[in-house]
């Protein structure tokens, strides 16, 4: 039974594996986790609030179905893997597809309020050392969403080539929200790929093109550089909204990190609008969930000053060269109430950090935090699935 009640931070991380087609490793999902999505549908605020009155409109339901029509023209797959989460959750699908259209439907009916009360969002901490090359990430979410996570580790095989980029196979593990698709937090994949990601709230967002979720889920299945920009520009469609993705590949015989912030294409353009970073050898870099090059508006101010914040609370250290310096920056409680580890311990807090991963690329491990990474131990360090 679900009982839509917050609990306090639990130091448990559920992970699933499962092997088969998108749609049975959907419908795995969802059963496994079913409850935990039930009480996370019925928690969420945005859902029950915005998103579903909004989709009960005629025009809503329509922004609701162009959107969709869009998704299903490139990446079908992943649109059967959705269906096989909510068939195996037993939850409707509308529901689930409207957490992954986000802000789009408020936006595009100019509803007010747009993101109330979200400072949202997670901080990404790239050291690329010879001796170091670290990937760590908090995940920040709101406080519903503390304990309705879980990893999924997914080896998928099809019998003929997927969705635009005609793919066969695919072989990851990425921390999931309940009722989410694999891709939009931390992620890994069996090429090499290991990457993050930072919401950011543009003010212009598009319907009818690919929400940032899908092109981070397609991110799943590259195999090399030029894979992963080819995704992200999504030529022919192009992001309906904002993110910023930090990654690498350990075969990268260039050793390059990239922070890449992708926004919807503010000339009408049919791609995502993307500013391209590298992180060479040699070099650190921070992002947090705004734009530090793209000069777009943006939206959720709350969000905006936490970033400011958080990047300041960074910009006090030395530039980190070692695990340890990247656990205490990511574990850093100054700056009140906009701090790089949140969670003062109160549930009435709106937004808390429920988990930090670390991707060691030299010892090829990824360890995940269910608590202050300063403070604590890694609750578990897996190996990288790279083959």
């Amino acid at each position: 039974m679900s009982s839509g009640k917050i609990l306090p931070r639990r130091q448990a991380i559920p992970v699933l594996y499962t092997r088969g087609t998108h749609y049975e490793v959907g419908f795995d999902m969802g059963r496994t986790f079913g409850s935990m999505i039930k009480n996370f549908l019925i928690l969420s605020q945005t859902l029950n609030e915005t998103y579903l009155p909004l989709y009960g409109t005629a025009k809503g339901r329509q922004i609701y179905n162009e959107t969709l029509e869009s998704v299903k023209g490139s990446f079908p797959q992943y649109i059967r893997e959705l269906e096989g989460v909510a068939d195996g959750a037993e939850v409707e699908f509308h529901k689930l597809f409207l957490l992954h259209l986000d802000e789009i439907l408020p936006q595009a009916l100019k509803h007010q309020p747009r993101n109330k009360n979200q400072p949202t969002g997670c901080s990404s901490i790239i050291v690329n050392q010879k001796h170091c090359r670290l990937l760590g990430h908090t995940e920040d979410a709101l406080t519903e969403t503390l304990n309705h996570y879980y990893f999924v580790v997914a080896h998928i095989i099809s019998d003929k080539p997927q969705g635009k980029y005609n793919v066969k196979e695919e072989h990851f593990m990425s921390l999931c929200y309940a009722g989410h698709l694999p891709g939009y937090t931390m992620s890994h994949n069996h090429h090499g790929l290991v990457f993050s990601i930072n919401t950011i709230s543009a003010e212009l967002l598009r319907s009818g093109k690919t929400p940032r979720h899908f092109l981070t889920r397609a991110l799943l299945a590259t195999s090399n550089v030029d894979d992963a920009f080819r995704v992200l520009t999504d030529a022919g469609v192009g992001a309906a909204d904002a993110c910023s993705i930090n990654f690498s590949f350990l075969a990268d015989p260039r050793q390059m990190f990239y922070n890449v912030e992708m926004a919807p294409n503010p000339d009408r353009k049919n791609e995502s609008h993307l500013s391209i970073k590298e992180v060479p050898l040699g070099a650190h870099n921070y992002h947090a969930n705004q734009f530090e090059r793209i000069h777009l508006d943006q939206a959720n101010e709350l969000m905006l000053k936490s970033s400011v914040s958080r990047m300041h609370a960074f910009g006090k250290y030395k530039p980190p060269a070692s695990e340890h310096d990247v656990r205490n920056m990511l574990g850093d409680v100054t700056g009140g109430c906009f701090c790089v580890w949140r969670d003062n311990g109160r549930c009435d807090e709106v937004v808390k950090t429920i988990a930090v991963g670390l991707f060691d690329l030299n010892a090829k491990t990824f360890s995940l935090y269910s608590d202050n990474p300063s403070l604590t131990e890694p609750h578990c360090t897996l190996p990288l699935l790279y083959k």
